[in-house]
Parts: C-alpha cells; sequence; structure tokens
C-alpha cells in the first residue's frame, strides 16, 4: 500500500485529464502541479498560509509543505502531486533544506510523502506533444471539455501560426526533459509505473483501473467519463504534414 503518488511528467502528455480521473475517485487524493512555480503564491494565498515576509525561508517551506500534502489528499488517505520535470530540480532543493542529512532526493520524497508510487507520463508521439504545446502557447487555450467548451484559458484568442523551428525546438526540449525523468529515476534506482498518453487518452478507465491496483486501492465501479478532451484537430495534423515536408527538404 502506497502512501501517495507522483506523476511525473512533461507539458502536454495528459496530465490534467490523468490528475481529473484519479481526484474522480474519491479515494485516490487530488493531485495539482503545488510546486509549479508560477502558483506557489495562489496555492499559498488559497491555504491562507502566513505572508512570506513574516516568516524566514525555512518556515515557510515547512508551511507549505504541510499545507500541500493536507490539499493533495484531498480529504483521502493517499497524498497526489504532478510534477513536471522543469520543476523537479526546486522540489528537491526544497525537500534537502527541510530534510538536510537524508542522502538522497528519494530518501527526502519518501520522508516527506511517505511510501511514493513514481508514474512516468510521457507521449510517443514527441512530434505531435510538441505541436500541442506550441498551439496551446499561441492561442492561450490549453485545455477544452468534451463538449467542446473551454476549460483552461490563459490569454485571449489567437490564432495559430505554423512555426517550423519552433516546433522543432520543442521536440528537442520534450525528448531531453523524458530522457532527463529516465536519468533521475535511475540514480534514485526507482522503478516508476510507466503510463502512456496514447493508452490514457484512448482507454482512460482501463489507465485508471491499472494505477489503481498499483495503489492497491479499489478502482471506481461507476462509468469513467473523461473531463477533458483531446486537443489534437485538422489544424494540427496539417502542422504534422508541413512539418515532415520541411524536415525532408
Amino acid at each position: 500500500m502506497f502512501d501517495g503518488y507522483i506523476i511525473c511528467g512533461t507539458p502536454r502528455t495528459g496530465s490534467t485529464l490523468l490528475c481529473n480521473l484519479l481526484a474522480s475517485t474519491k479515494t485516490a487524493g487530488d493531485p495539482h502541479s503545488f510546486y509549479r512555480r508560477q502558483n506557489v503564491s495562489e496555492w499559498a494565498e488559497d491555504w491562507k498560509l502566513p505572508n512570506r515576509d513574516t516568516m524566514s525561508e525555512l518556515e515557510f517551506n515547512v508551511a507549505y509543505l504541510d499545507a500541500a500534502i493536507t490539499a493533495g489528499k484531498g480529504g483521502t488517505g493517499i497524498f497526489g502531486l504532478r510534477l513536471m520535470r522543469e520543476n523537479l530540480d526546486e522540489l528537491s532543493a526544497i525537500l534537502d533544506q527541510i530534510f538536510s542529512k537524508l542522502p538522497s532526493d528519494k530518501a527526502r520524497f519518501e520522508r516527506a510523502f511517505g511510501r511514493i508510487l513514481y508514474i512516468h507520463l510521457s507521449r510517443e508521439n514527441k512530434l505531435a506533444q510538441a505541436i500541442s504545446l506550441v498551439k496551446a502557447e499561441q492561442t492561450g487555450l490549453w485545455h477544452i471539455a468534451p463538449d467542446g467548451t473551454e476549460i483552461e484559458r490563459i490569454a485571449p484568442p489567437k490564432e495559430p501560426r505554423y512555426d517550423f523551428e519552433r516546433i522543432k525546438q520543442e521536440v528537442s526540449k520534450l525528448e531531453a526533459y523524458d530522457a532527463a525523468w529516465n536519468m533521475w529515476f535511475a540514480e534514485q534506482e526507482i522503478n516508476p509505473l510507466r503510463v502512456g498518453y496514447e493508452r490514457l487518452s484512448s482507454n482512460p478507465a482501463a489507465t485508471l483501473a491499472s494505477i489503481c491496483k498499483a495503489l492497491g486501492i479499489q478502482p471506481p465501479n461507476a462509468d469513467v467519463r473523461p473531463g477533458v478532451a483531446k486537443f489534437s484537430d485538422e489544424t494540427s495534423l496539417d502542422w504534422m504534414r508541413r512539418y515532415h515536408l520541411d524536415a525532408a527538404v
């Protein structure tokens, strides 16, 4: 039986879908990106933590960790966290400050969160992943519901524009992030549960059931209804065709 799990991902791998599925079980925590640097102040405000200026850095980090664990459990017995590779080093540094005498990231993570199931969420088609990311950044729209309504928009609407070099850069960056996760797993002697975007998006119920089984909890009996739809459309397919043509030149 695990005390919690960490979804170890990269952008546009279906992490929002997976977080929503796990939260919907009402038994598997309420995972969010608590350690995404851009959102730390918002979480601290939501949790009504004392003003950061009134505390030392260590005091704030301890208070924030305690609040994150409570929020990540969502009233259940299991803690959930979504962690992008770009935020791993920052969280490692924070836990190193709090648990400075422990010898490794894995030891510090387990001291903070208990026995952890590491879920490596990745996407085989890095080109599709990069295109999805570039489109989201350009349009400001990051997630849509199955009925087409907007769930998350962070900028005013803007038409997407094909950009070969930008997509190429993102493919390289995403490949590097995945490689960095695998290097960290090897260094920490962690054998993660591997979850692929392709299976998650095509069969979310089976994916959720396999994670619940790994966690040692009962999977939901009711039908699983994804709250997030795929972002791919004709524009995505057109960009893929154009990218392959440009890459062949």
